[in-house]
């Protein structure tokens, strides 16, 4: 695939951005196609208005954007997330089904509006169980007129690096959480893609910059990313601009974006190959025959060849805690609520492995959170009534938040934080344990920390992540890997209930409750649906039970009929053996 014909494709798709406008629309009629980006296997794709790759969203900073969704499926529910977007004021634009609005059914319409109001690198997906990796994901680009760096690069160029399975979520999620599978292992990736195929070029001028938008729009597989013989200057991180910093190397878990600047050489007498390399570390059993890697080439010369990639001796990564914002925000010093979350994955009473924070996994509500905030007067701020499996955790206004996370799972995993980014004050190295808030360590935090909305927590290991609470909202903080999310690796953050029923009582609009309508899901009450006694939750979604300390009442008859069973075995071959021998 030549640069030449993807930047056509961008190109159709970003128009609305070339002529200002105080608002951009997209009409998006989300239906199957057939795809095979890597040639080995043709299989149904989520793509919009019949085709996939599916569009970059492209606005300026401050536009008003519109997304008008159709869900031509016909056999499933969707929705659209704009990661990294706080939704400032408009929550119930964020996406996550069960939690700020309902499914889209099948024949159902849905529009998101809101304003635009922060620059960078964004990607937009669906947010219903486990949906996004048969397709429908793709780059959320907000351009800056004001940028910083703007006068440091000539032209901008996107990648999207992420893994690629050649079986459907829905058959790939019901053999995870199963029975057969107690330990968890995640399904492994068939390939990786970037920009949704393989053996990409990129059309490179001598002496040029460019600015590289780098997005990891994947399921599961962190990327390792470098450039053969250039050296990428990072500027952005997750929408936030930072201290210029150069990296041989940088690795990118699902979900998170860098923007960097390159330098072509002055020279076109040869091409250089650009590699993404999934961490195979996240694999529980590496199968034979997969290529990790996708490989794509900057093309100073199409006469030349394109050399395979230079072996490597070692992941050397950039760490990324070492970025100063671009703003140098100070440290948050004075926390006023602390939240520690215990991570660990275990099995439960079907059998089946779940993801746990303080062992609770998360299961959705029968009423969508946000609604249960809208319905339910002055009892908002009680966190019972959002159920016993939604991992709630409730936000005054105007307040610094502090979350520990102690991950006790020999995993790496990238967490997500809806709403806001993050400071990264503290994370530790593998195998360190729970987080221990002693005088070195202290004193180690960066006076300008790292402000991301995706961070990596290390292998039995722990961060510390500090926010300001100054958007009411219902937030999800889930790990990005879709098979955690789907295991329940999710805690919801209530912030500031009764200012979010001053913002929005009254005001969903009519096509988000037709939507609901459509898919059957109450608006009112508690996370069990019910109105009257909002502490009444029965009836409510809740997870399976655990696995019984000792045996239940069926586990002891078929222990006493087993042991009947060898007695009787057992004394028919003691009368067998005391019959006298036939001569």
């Amino acid at each position: 695939m030549t640069f030449s014909l993807y930047g056509i494709f961008l190109s159709i798709f970003w128009l609305p951005s070339l002529v200002r406008s105080d608002t951009v629309t997209y009409d998006f009629d989300v239906g199957w196609v057939y795809a095979n980006p890597d040639g080995a296997a043709n299989r149904p794709t989520i793509g919009i208005n019949g085709k996939w790759p599916i569009p970059p969203i492209v606005v300026t900073k401050g536009d008003q954007l519109v997304v008008n969704v159709k869900n031509s499926l016909g056999n499933e529910s969707t929705s659209l997330h704009f990661h990294g977007l706080y939704q400032n004021g408009t929550t119930h634009m964020d996406g996550p089904v069960s939690v700020t609005q309902c499914n889209i059914a099948p024949g159902g319409s849905f529009k998101y509006n809101f304003t635009v109001d922060q620059p960078g690198t964004y990607w937009y997906h669906s947010h219903v169980r486990g949906q996004y990796p048969d397709g429908l994901r793709g780059p959320f680009i907000v351009k800056d007129p004001d940028s910083p760096h703007k006068d440091l690069y000539d032209e901008e160029i996107v990648l999207t690096f992420s893994d690629w399975y050649h079986d459907l979520m829905n058959g790939l999620l019901a053999s995870f959480v199963n029975i057969a599978n107690p330990s968890g292992a995640e399904p492994v990736p068939n390939s990786a893609l970037v920009n949704d195929t393989q053996n990409l070029g990129i059309k490179i001028e001598p002496g040029k910059t460019y600015l590289f938008r780098m997005i990891n729009i994947g399921a599961f597989a962190a990327q390792y990313v470098w450039f053969e013989d250039h050296t990428m200057q990072i500027v952005e991180v997750d929408g936030i601009y930072t201290e210029p910093k150069d990296a041989e190397m940088l690795y990118l878990t699902a979900a998170q974006r860098y923007s960097v600047l390159i330098t072509a050489k002055n020279s076109t007498n040869a091409n250089f190959a650009f590699v993404g390399s999934m961490d195979q570390d996240l694999f529980d059993v590496v199968p034979d025959g997969l290529n990790a890697n996708v490989t794509g080439w900057l093309v100073y010369d199409d006469t030349k060849d394109k050399p395979a990639p230079k072996e490597i001796a070692a992941f050397e990564p950039f760490d990324d805690f070492e970025l100063v914002p671009q703003d140098k925000e100070g440290l948050y010093d004075k926390v006023d609520q602390s939240i520690t979350l215990d991570l660990k994955m275990d099995n439960l009473g079907d059998g089946a492995n779940y993801a746990f924070f303080n062992d609770v996994t998360y299961v959705h509500p029968k009423v969508p959170t946000l609604y249960t905030v809208l319905s339910t007067g002055e009892n908002a701020t009680n966190p019972i009534i959002y159920g016993s499996n939604t991992n709630q955790f409730m936000l005054s206004e105007n307040q610094v938040v502090e979350i520990v996370l102690n991950n006790n799972d020999p995993g790496k995993h990238p967490f997500h934080l809806h709403g806001h980014a993050f400071q990264v004050v503290h994370r530790s190295e593998d195998e360190v344990g729970a987080y221990s808030a002693n005088s070195s360590i202290i004193s180690a935090f960066p006076k300008s920390p790292m402000r991301r909305d995706t961070i990596l927590v290390r292998p039995n290991g722990n961060i510390v992540l500090r926010f300001r609470s100054d958007n009411p909202g219902v937030w999800l903080f889930h790990c990005h890997i879709e098979w955690h999310v789907a295991s329940g690796l999710v805690a919801t953050m209530i912030e500031s209930p009764l200012s979010i029923q001053k913002q929005l009582f009254g005001k969903i609009p009519q096509d988000h409750l037709d939507a609901c309508t459509l898919s059957k899901t109450p608006t009112a009450g508690n996370a069990a649906g019910n109105t009257q006694n909002l502490l009444d939750l029965s009836g409510e979604n809740k997870s399976p039970p655990p696995i019984p300390a000792g045996f239940e009442a069926r586990g002891i008859v078929a222990l006493v009929f087993s042991c009947v069973a060898a007695f009787v075995g057992m004394a028919v071959i003691v009368w067998y053996g005391m019959a006298p021998m036939k001569a």
